[in-house]
C-alpha cells in the first residue's frame, strides 16, 4: 500500500485525469477503503485543492476550480508532450495571441524539467524543421477553442451564433464531439440537434453563448471518426477548383501517395478509385495528379481538362522527336 504522502499525489493525479470519479473507483485504483479516500479528500482540500462532491448513488468527487491553479502532476510522456506543443505554439500558429504566453508558460517548465526530459525536448526541437505554411489561415481566439474543448469533454449541449460561408447568421444548437486541427483551420464536429446530423462547423465562425445546455449521453461518431469525416467534408469545399478523379489503381495504393489534406480516396472495386481533391489553382492541382504517378482521366471541371491539354502539348514539345 502506498505511504499517504505518496497516495495522496496518486490521487491528485487521478483527479486531474478526469473529470468525474466515484468514490468506489477512486478506493479501487488506490488500493484502500472508501473512508481512507475520503480522509485523503479532506486533506488536499486542506492544502489548497478544491476537491468537490458530486452527486449520485455512489457519490464521487470532481477536481473543481479555485482561487489559484494548483500544481499539474505530469508524467514523462506528458511533460514531453506539453513542451513540444508550447514550442510549436511560440513559433506561430493559427490560435490568435498565444505565441508570447506560450513563451513564458515554457520558461516555468523546462526550468523544473529533469535533465533527461530536457534533452529530449531540445533533441526533437533540434532535429525538427517546420514546412512554412504557403497559405495563411484564419486565427482561432484561445478562449473560443478551450471552451469548445470543455463542452465535448463534459459533453454538454453547446447554443452559438454560427456565420456561415456566404456570410448569413444564425443560432445552431449542437452536441459536441470533437475538436480537429486541419492545416490551420479548427474544426468542430457535432451533432446537430435541429438537423438529426452530423455537422462541422469553422471555430474561427463559431461565437458560444453561455451558460451551456444539460448533459447528453454519447453517440457513436460518424463512420471513420471526426477527422476523416473532417477530411471528407472540407478537403475539397474550402478549394476554388475541385475536381472527382477517376484513378487506375487500388483504394490503398492511392491513399499512400495522397496527403490527407489533399484529397479523399473512394474505393470502387479493386483496381479502381475515385480521388475527390482540390486547390486554389489549376498548376497545384495538376501537380497533385503528377506526383501519383498512376493513369487517371479527368472529367471535371472543364478548366482542369484544358489545363492538362495545354499541359501535355507543352511537354510534348520540350522532347525530341522519336527516331
Amino acid at each position: 500500500m502506498l505511504e499517504t504522502s505518496a497516495r495522496l499525489l496518486r490521487l491528485l493525479s487521478l483527479l486531474q485525469s478526469r473529470r468525474d470519479w466515484s468514490g468506489a473507483n477512486l478506493a479501487e485504483r488506490l488500493d484502500v477503503s472508501e473512508r481512507t479516500v475520503r480522509r485523503d479528500v479532506e486533506r488536499l482540500r486542506d492544502l489548497g485543492y478544491p476537491v468537490n462532491a458530486t452527486r449520485g448513488t455512489d457519490g464521487g468527487y470532481r477536481l473543481g476550480a479555485g482561487t489559484a491553479m494548483p500544481p499539474l502532476l505530469l508524467d514523462d510522456d506528458e511533460a514531453v508532450a506539453v513542451a513540444v506543443g508550447m514550442r510549436t505554439a511560440a513559433a506561430g500558429g493559427s490560435v490568435a495571441g498565444i505565441e508570447e504566453t506560450s513563451v513564458r508558460a515554457l520558461a516555468k517548465l523546462e526550468q523544473v524539467l529533469p535533465s533527461r526530459l530536457r534533452y529530449r525536448v531540445n533533441a526533437l526541437q533540434t532535429y525538427t524543421e517546420p514546412v512554412p505554411a504557403y497559405r495563411a489561415g484564419p486565427t482561432v481566439d484561445p478562449s473560443v477553442l478551450t471552451a469548445l474543448a470543455a463542452v465535448c469533454r463534459d459533453q454538454e449541449r453547446l447554443r452559438f451564433d454560427y456565420r456561415a460561408h456566404d456570410g448569413s447568421t444564425g443560432v445552431r444548437t449542437v452536441e459536441p464531439h470533437r475538436l480537429v486541427s486541419w492545416g490551420r483551420r479548427w474544426y468542430l464536429v457535432a451533432w446537430d440537434v435541429d438537423r438529426q446530423d452530423w455537422r462541422t462547423f469553422r471555430v474561427d465562425r463559431v461565437e458560444p453563448r453561455v451558460p451551456t445546455g444539460p448533459r447528453f449521453p454519447p453517440r457513436d461518431p460518424p463512420e471513420g471518426g471526426a477527422a476523416a469525416y473532417v477530411a471528407q467534408g472540407v478537403s475539397a469545399a474550402a478549394w476554388r477548383y475541385r475536381s472527382r478523379v477517376v484513378v487506375h489503381a487500388p483504394a490503398e495504393v492511392v491513399t499512400e501517395r495522397i496527403n490527407p489534406a489533399v484529397g479523399v480516396v473512394e474505393a470502387v472495386d479493386e483496381h479502381t478509385c475515385v480521388l475527390n481533391t482540390g486547390a486554389d489553382t489549376l498548376t497545384t492541382l495538376a501537380v497533385y495528379l503528377g506526383m501519383l504517378d498512376l493513369d487517371f482521366e479527368v472529367t471535371e471541371p472543364p478548366e482542369l481538362i484544358a489545363h492538362i491539354r495545354d499541359l501535355t502539348a507543352r511537354y510534348a514539345r520540350s522532347t525530341p522527336p522519336r527516331p
